[in-house]
C-alpha cells in the first residue's frame, strides 16, 4: 500500500461522496502518474467496480485517461516526479504488487534461452524473475544478490557472484572489486531492476548498486529494464543512466506519455506483460 492509499484509507475514503472521492482520485493520478484499481479498492475496502466507475466518469471528464488496470493523468497534466528518498526493506517490497511482477517476470523469462550468459540485477522483481527460472538448464548466471544466488543454487542451477563487500538489508554484494570482476564478462542478456523511471532516466537508492547496474549495462548485448507501473514517474538519489543504456522496458501498464514518448525517442521496446494463466 502506497503512503497516499494508506492516507486516503484513513481518510474514511468510502464514506465520501463522489465528487469528493473524484478529486482524491485526481490528486493520487498527479501526484503518482498512476493510479491503480486493485490496490486502491483493496487498500480502502470498496470494490474495484467502484474505483472502475469514479474512473470512467474522470475520464468523460477528460481528467484522466484510463489504463490497462487503472489510470494516467490526461495529457500535460503529469505532475512533477515523485521523489523516493528512502529504500523500503526488501520484505516489503516482494510482497509490495507481486501479482504485477510476476507477470512482469513471465514475460522476462520467455527472452531466456539455452546456453546464455544472464545477469541478474538485485531487487524484487529481478528476484521474481529468478523464481521463474529456477529450471532453465545449462544458462549461466550471473549475480550480486546473494538471495538470488542461493535461489538458482538450491535449484541445481550454474551461478556465478563476485568478490567484495555485503550490502545490508539488500544482501547484494558490491564495491570496486565486483565491479571489476563482472567487467570481465560478457552478457548475452542483463535484467535490470530500478527504484524509478521518469522521460529523463532510470532512477536507485543505492550508489554502489547502481555503480554494478552500470556494469552490466556495458557489458550485455541486450538491456531489460523489468519496471512496474507504481515506479513510473518516480525517482531517487542516484542516476543510473538514461533511457537509451536500455533495449527493452517489461512492465504491467503502459508508461504515461511523458515517459512513453521519451522511451520512444530513446528506441526502447515497451513490452506490456500480459495477465497470467488461471490469474
Amino acid at each position: 500500500m502506497t503512503n497516499d492509499e494508506r492516507a486516503l484509507a484513513s481518510t474514511g475514503y468510502k464514506r465520501l461522496p463522489a465528487p469528493l472521492r473524484h478529486s482524491r482520485l485526481i490528486e493520487m493520478a498527479r501526484k503518482n502518474n498512476f493510479v491503480h484499481v486493485v490496490e486502491v479498492a483493496a487498500a480502502l475496502g470498496v470494490s474495484e467496480m467502484t474505483i472502475r466507475r469514479d474512473l470512467m466518469e474522470l475520464e468523460r471528464e477528460g481528467v484522466l485517461v484510463r489504463t490497462h488496470g487503472g489510470a494516467i493523468p490526461e495529457g500535460d497534466s503529469v505532475a512533477a516526479p515523485f521523489v523516493d528518498r528512502e529504500e523500503p526493506a526488501f520484505a516489503a517490497r516482494l510482497r509490495e504488487r507481486n501479482d504485477e511482477k510476476r507477470r512482469i517476470a513471465a514475460a522476462a523469462a520467455a527472452l531466456v534461452d539455452r546456453r546464455m550468459s544472464v545477469a541478474l540485477d538485485v531487487g524484487s522483481s529481478t528476484h521474481i524473475l529468478a523464481e521463474a527460472l529456477v529450471e532453465a538448464v545449462h544458462v549461466k548466471f550471473f549475480t550480486t544478490s546473494l538471495r538470488t544466488a542461493l535461489l538458482l543454487g538450491e535449484h541445481g542451477r550454474e551461478v556465478y557472484v563476485p568478490a567484495g563487500q555485503i550490502r545490508g538489508e539488500e544482501v547484494s554484494v558490491c564495491g570496486k572489486s565486483a565491479c571489476d570482476e563482472f567487467e570481465r564478462f560478457w552478457f548475452d542478456i542483463a535484467f535490470l531492476g530500478v527504484c524509478g523511471i521518469t522521460a529523463d532516466g532510470l532512477y536507485d537508492y543505492s550508489t554502489e548498486d547502481s555503480d554494478m547496474k552500470r556494469v552490466y549495462m556495458r557489458r550485455s548485448r541486450q538491456k531489460v529494464l523489468l519496471c512496474d507501473s507504481a515506479k513510473y514517474n518516480h525517482m531517487s538519489l542516484i542516476k543510473i543512466a538514461d533511457l537509451d543504456h536500455v533495449d527493452l522496458l517489461i512492465s504491467d501498464a503502459p508508461p504515461p506519455p511523458n515517459i512513453a514518448a521519451a522511451l520512444a525517442k530513446a528506441n526502447v521496446e515497451i513490452v506490456i506483460a500480459p495477465a497470467l494463466a488461471g490469474g
